[in-house]
């Protein structure tokens, strides 16, 4: 028999003429026999409510008679999100469904854009449920008498969980959750727990994704997985070149396309155009407002360095129909709901199955509906990975995110906002951390060298004062300075990334923020397009770039650190499947049959590499003597490949590389030539044999531990970026953790954070794991080396690469190309500019490689 909240759900399901689907109706019955667990459910689907609504059952049940007049019973749900756009969509959802439920609850926000006046108003009157952020949720963990905010508390629920996974923010999450499991044994009866749910999109290891969510002390009997099981109907298709011949074998922005691209705008009621990076998507913005003038007014733009009023105005102009297009990024990747979005494109492989999915089920946002996707290549290549993320969707192929563990910055940051808000005993807190995935392994010593860490500096930094933030007073970690306490406040999350400088109109009123180092390189009077503007900068007072309008036609588009993502691993492993269709002649779908003329050219000049075949090919040009070989793993790998495989040349034959790669490939280019088929014969050429001595010795290791330690410091408090308006130039935050790196590598080679840098630059930097599964791979496969007279379809993108961000030049990347094409006598069609080189520029001498 129902129950008394279930039959008003059902009854309030009734009154808006919707239908239960049965993962709601699942959900439902789990949630309230007291399990906690993990919601599969596709984006569109109606998960926000299969689990809102059976918290909303759960609470009827427990006052089933005084439930409409119940007021301020303190905070009940806590709703965590990894984005605060997501929050307001949200807050309306529960708030109408509350009101029309009869409940006089409220529903709250608090994230980074939350006022000061309403983070006071929620301090004193909490509301039912609370919309927050992970970084938000360790602020309301560094307030005085924290627990009791969360005294009330019943369920956590993780929005976008895979998202959070495989971060730091996601460790934020475990640490967070660890201390309100904690919290609610004082509130709940003994026989309960506090429950705790995930929602998930489909990834490769869901069921990891719940233990680490859940930590490792959680009783197996209480938790649950439930899966939507809803076919989301997709529509995907590719937008082929008119003439493939002639379309670009290279290029990062696919313009030339923009005719095709508009004419699906056109026909759509609402289009997502996405792009990405946040340069990519200025060009295009640009580009249609250029070449379509008429969609002034009605198209938009939305990325994460644009104002939050101005994306808060565009997500508001799409519920209201009154935008046809929004050129934008991931920032629309996640959870909101659009109903007028009814086409995406995306523009440019989006490099992973997973993030396709996401952005396509952004058009047909609702349950039953349809989703059209559009791919749209930035060159004739990336036609073939639109064929595979079409395979791997349809064979339900998606990517893992695998876990971070034992992030010792993370724990130290964690430690410390603990000791700010009510101090922690040391035991105890161990205890706590220990029930997380991310630190099981966390052993007495090591946490120990970070409680005298953040006492006394560790080893290194006892004589300065700054690093002693923690005082013990009868086994009480605290922190008494109230400067230390701000500052570190001031300092919580994990997102890191270079410092950024807002932009404002001399007249008043923001645009956004643009990374310090582009701003440093203009002069007053230099124009260039932000936020699908043209303008002229002025000044900069107290990191803050003034600028006024400018009419120029032409300026410089700002660019962002991280923009290039390389091919995940399970598209890489479809890619290669549809390569063995296309040697052996499976011509079926539309994208490899448009191909088959570049397909012919590679196979004339050199070799269509099969699946059990590793293609080198070799040549001489004015350059000096080319090898390119082709993993097809993606860029990362291929990186670290890369040097490893000349120094293990350089072993043979001392010499001097230069490296160039893409996601397909790589080319090492000597002065001198390299007996390969020699080198070839060593047995341990392809070995994994001594792979991580190799890989050190290859790279300078140092030099990508000392980048990732920027970060680490950062997040780990031992440097301070700066008080709001007055932040530390990013040069000087650079030279102090260089600094810090230099002092701990010499004086205390054991420091955690140390081993945690040279961790991180091999997992993260070079994908050390899915590097010696290629290397395992290529053992097995059978050697193809080919001598060619010119560049390959192939081999062409990998040294436009190289052009593009290696040599000393006044030229423009375009005319280089162009000069490169007569050369060789290869007709690509014109080349296209990446995003940051549209003047041009020295861009540095020519990486070399010496060994």
């Amino acid at each position: 028999m129902s129950s008394k909240g279930q039959q008003v759900i059902k009854a309030w399901y009734k009154e808006k003429s919707w239908r239960q689907f049965p993962f709601q109706k699942e959900m439902e019955a789990t949630y309230l026999q007291g399990y906690s667990g993990l919601l599969n459910a596709p984006t569109g689907s109606g998960k926000t409510f299969a689990l809102f609504l059976p918290f909303v059952a759960d609470y009827i049940n427990r006052h089933p008679d005084t439930y409409s007049t119940r007021k301020d019973n303190g905070l009940q749900m806590l709703w965590i999100t990894p984005l605060r756009a997501l929050t307001n969509d949200i807050r309306k959802a529960m708030q109408e469904a509350c009101d029309e439920l009869g409940l006089p609850w409220r529903i709250g926000t608090r994230t980074g854009d939350t006022s000061a006046a309403e983070k006071q108003a929620l301090k004193r009157k909490l509301p039912e449920v609370l919309l927050t952020t992970p970084e938000s949720l360790h602020l309301m963990l560094a307030q005085k008498e924290y627990p009791k905010i969360f005294k009330n508390l019943q369920v956590v629920v993780i929005d976008e969980w895979h998202e959070l996974l495989g971060t730091k923010r996601g460790v934020q999450v475990e640490l967070g959750l660890s201390k309100l499991k904690v919290l609610s044994n004082g509130h709940l009866p003994p026989t309960t727990h506090l429950r705790i749910w995930g929602i998930s999109a489909t990834i490769g290891n869901l069921e990891q994704a719940a233990e680490v969510l859940l930590g490792n002390t959680f009783p197996a009997d209480k938790i649950k997985m439930v899966r939507a099981n809803l076919e989301k109907k997709l529509d995907i298709r590719s937008v082929i070149p008119p003439n493939i011949e002639n379309y670009s074998w290279t290029g990062h922005i696919g313009v030339k396309l923009l005719p095709q691209v508009m004419e699906l705008v056109a026909k759509s009621k609402t289009t997502l155009i996405f792009c990405n990076t946040r340069s990519q998507a200025e060009i295009w913005y640009h580009a249609i407002i250029d070449n379509y003038p008429e969609y002034a007014g009605i198209l938009a733009m939305h990325h994460g360095s644009l104002d939050n009023e101005l994306r808060n105005w565009v997500e508001q102009a799409l519920h209201a129909e009154a935008l046809k297009a929004v050129v934008c990024t991931s920032s629309l990747d996640l959870g909101v709901d659009f109903r007028p979005v009814d086409t995406v494109v995306q523009v440019g492989s989006p490099k992973g199955v997973a993030r396709f999915m996401q952005r396509a089920g952004r058009s047909g946002h609702h349950p039953g509906a349809v989703s059209k996707a559009y791919f749209v290549p930035t060159h004739s290549l990336e036609l073939l990975e639109g064929a595979a993320l079409k395979q791997a969707i349809r064979q339900g192929i998606f990517e893992s995110r695998d876990p971070m563990l034992l992030t010792m910055d993370v724990l130290i940051q964690y430690m410390v906002t603990l000791a700010v808000s009510d101090g922690f005993r040391a035991d105890e807190l161990f205890n706590e951390v220990k029930s997380t995935y991310a630190f099981a392994d966390l052993n007495r010593n090591e946490y120990n060298q970070l409680l005298d860490f953040i006492t006394n500096g560790g080893k290194t930094l006892a004589q300065y004062d700054e690093f002693l933030k923690v005082e013990v007073e009868e086994g009480l970690y605290k922190v008494n300075s109230r400067r230390v306490a701000m500052r570190h406040r001031l300092s919580i999350g994990t997102i890191t990334s270079e410092l950024s400088i807002r932009v404002k109109w001399l007249s008043g009123g923001s645009l956004g923020t643009i990374e310090e180092g582009f701003i440093s390189k203009l002069k007053p009077g230099n124009t260039f397009w932000f936020a699908g503007r043209s303008l002229e900068f002025l000044h900069v007072k107290e990191m803050t770039a003034f600028v006024k309008k400018s009419n120029a036609k032409k300026g410089l588009i700002p660019s962002w650190a991280g923009g290039r993502m390389p091919l995940s691993s399970q598209l890489s492993a479809v890619f290669r499947d549809k390569l063995d269709e296309v040697a052996h002649g499976g011509e079926t779908d539309e994208e490899v049959i448009a191909l088959k003329p570049l397909f012919k050219l590679q196979a004339e000049l050199s070799h269509l590499p099969q699946s059990h075949e590793f293609l080198i090919e070799s040549f001489k040009s004015r350059e000096g003597h080319h090898l390119i070989f082709y993993p097809f793993e993606g860029r990362l790998v291929h990186e670290g490949m890369a040097s490893l495989f000349a120094y293990r040349i350089a072993k043979v034959r001392p010499a001097s590389f230069s490296i160039a790669m893409n996601d397909y490939g790589f080319e090492l280019l000597s002065d001198e030539d390299i007996a390969i088929e020699e080198i070839l014969e060593d047995a341990d050429f392809f070995s994994i044999n001594n792979l991580l001595d190799d890989i050190l010795h290859s790279l300078n290791a140092n030099e990508m531990a000392r980048r990732r330690f920027r970060d680490i410091a950062h997040i780990g408090g031992l440097v301070f970026t700066g008080y709001p308006g007055q932040q530390i130039k990013n040069k000087h935050l650079q030279a102090s953790t260089s600094l810090l790196f230099e002092v701990f590598s010499e004086y205390e080679p054991d420091n955690l954070l140390i081993r945690q840098a040279y961790n991180e630059a091999l997992a993260f930097q070079l994908e050390e794991f899915r590097l010696r599964m290629a290397l395992q791979r290529i053992e097995k496969q059978s050697i193809i080396l080919k001598t060619i007279e010119r560049p390959t379809p192939f081999a062409f993108p990998i040294m436009v690469d190289n052009l593009s961000r290696d040599k000393l030049t006044t030229e423009t990347l375009e005319e280089r190309v162009a000069k490169m094409a007569r050369r060789y006598g290869t007709d690509i069609g014109s080349e296209e500019e990446e995003p940051d080189k549209k003047k041009a520029r020295p861009a540095g001498i020519r990486r070399k490689k010496g060994f």
